[in-house]
């Protein structure tokens, strides 16, 4: 045989193996843990939110291994894994039919992840002194997100957007009740002038009518099938704002009048989402807004004696709670915030429990459906800083890679991707 067949023969054969091989590649899976193994379990779920991104699809795994992810194993997706510091195994056809039949054979779910939900954050312009947790984690995932505020809200945009996170804020529009400490910080006025002078230019005479206002539009975006999520004090200043709409519970130092003393008797609990029948705080020196709130009970503890338990739900029949309760472990470190958890009593019946207290009456985090959308309060300030300051430099992620309470808030990011799908065998 002369040289030229020789070498013609030997492209056949190269290119024989080129085509088996790239058959092989396309039958393979990647298969991102979310147990132990995990070695950046924030990152892998900017993994899942780029591969949405690019035109993928993606199989969050429900309650296998943690709550694992499956990719296609084409060339982008494990090279995007390597540069990202996220753990994961090529698995073949045989191995992926065998992990859909031990899910269809126990209390897991196959859940489909088909498109990139739009993000938005409601969160004040210009510099505050404290961080947002979900901000953090958005960032530290490499999630895109577009910043939003009160006119933004008002205008109507919300529509462009599938989640909504609220930012720590004041829904009551009393500056976060920080006026005892830091009335005369720099910040604190600045605070309190810029949202007088945005209120006014969208035609309220106080912040707090305002946000009463922004908090309205809010719930109608949830009842129009919105994701919203909320930590902190968004969420209890939220259920107040909506409870007073006809009362006034601001103090002259924060709408420039009294207050109504009456106003308890005033608040309508059925507009609220979550909660019923609390108590207000109507001193405006005390650094709380309710008797909704159960940061002296955290206190009490101690960071060594905190946590939380998340509750077990059928992955199956509940897959919604399922998804927002994916972590490698059920047993959360507490954190502190202005509002830390929530009082059992005080919220309302048909939510969904997810977190709380062992032992004790204390919820750290629900879920509950408004007409056809679905929100999320999850009490404290940042998962990984028990007790943050104003003030306080902002958590390094990067030193918590495998933050179970961070898990709990990037849960919630790729729950509006999600469609239920049982994989048939």
């Amino acid at each position: 045989m002369s040289r030229s067949p020789r070498r013609f023969l030997a492209v056949l054969i190269l290119a024989a193996m080129a085509l088996v091989g790239r058959a092989a590649s396309a039958d393979a899976r990647l298969l991102v843990p979310m147990d132990l193994k995990q070695t950046n379990h924030l990152k892998a779920y900017g993994l899942a939110y780029w591969a949405l991104l690019n035109g993928e699809t993606v199989e969050w795994l429900l309650n296998y291994r943690g709550g694992s992810f499956l990719f296609s194993n084409n060339s982008d997706v494990p090279r995007e894994a390597r540069i990202r510091g996220v753990s994961s195994e090529v698995i073949d056809d045989g191995a992926a039919g065998a992990i859909y039949r031990e899910i269809e054979s126990a209390n897991m779910e196959l859940v489909l992840l088909e498109k990139a939900p739009r993000m938005a954050v409601y969160i004040p312009p210009g510099f505050v002194p404290w961080d947002d947790a979900v901000t953090m984690a958005l960032t530290y995932a490499d999630i895109p997100y577009t910043q939003i505020w009160d006119e933004q809200v008002l205008n109507g945009d919300l529509s462009k957007y599938d989640w909504l996170h609220l930012h720590h804020e004041d829904f009551t529009g009393q500056y976060g009740r920080f006026f005892a400490n830091f009335r005369n910080a720099d910040w604190y006025r600045q605070q309190q002038a810029t949202y007088e002078t945005d209120a006014r230019r969208l035609g309220f005479a106080k912040v707090s009518e305002c946000k009463k206002a922004v908090a309205r539009s809010i719930k109608e975006y949830i009842a129009q099938g919105g994701f919203m999520f909320a930590m902190c004090s968004a969420t209890d200043s939220y259920d107040i704002a909506l409870a007073a709409e006809g009362a006034d519970i601001a103090e002259s130092m924060y709408d420039g009048d009294p207050s109504d003393p009456g106003a308890q008797s005033k608040l309508d609990f059925s507009k609220c989402l979550a909660f019923t029948n609390f108590i207000l705080e109507m001193n405006p020196l005390v650094y709380e807004f309710s008797n909704l709130d159960t940061s002296n009970q955290s206190q009490a503890r101690g960071p060594e004696a905190d946590f939380f338990t998340l509750f077990d739900f059928s992955a199956k029949e509940d897959p919604v709670q399922t998804m927002l309760t994916q972590c490698h472990t059920n047993i959360i470190p507490g954190f502190m915030g202005q509002t830390t958890g929530f009082r059992r009593d005080l919220i309302k019946k048909g939510l969904i429990l997810m977190g709380q207290v062992e032992g004790t009456r204390e919820v750290k985090y629900l879920n509950g459906n408004w007409g056809q959308g679905t929100f999320t309060f999850y009490g404290g300030h940042d998962p990984e800083d028990y007790q943050h300051q104003v003030g306080d430099p902002p958590t390094d992620l990067s030193l918590h890679p495998n933050s179970p309470g961070y898990r709990l808030i990037l849960n919630n990011v790729l729950f509006p991707a999600a469609e239920k799908k049982k994989h048939k065998t």
